[in-house]
């Protein structure tokens, strides 16, 4: 969490200036509002909105079964993992 302040320009640019600068309420305040909001990195953000919306034009004239997932258009994510019954299924 220290890092993704720091580089997100919360209380410093540094570690050691997060943990100067801010207190431990306002560090876990900070997770909070990351567990509830989603990640800090602006640049991730973008890249979440622009895939949903791709997903959303494509899927507008498609059947539900054959919908794309918005995740197909964020290579910066991580993959889902698929478990080993879904594989089978598939």
């Amino acid at each position: 969490m220290l890092f993704e302040l720091a580089l997100a320009g919360i209380g410093g640019n540094t570690i050691h200036q997060v943990k100067s600068n801010l207190t431990m309420l306002e560090i876990n305040q900070w997770a909070e509002y990351r567990h509830r909001r989603g990640s800090l990195n602006i640049g991730r953000r973008v890249e979440q909105a622009a895939a949903n919306i791709i997903a959303m034009n494509i899927n507008k004239g498609l059947k539900a079964e054959d919908w794309v997932e918005p995740l197909e258009f964020m290579p910066n994510e991580d993959d889902v993992v698929v478990s080993f019954e879904d594989q089978v299924e598939g």
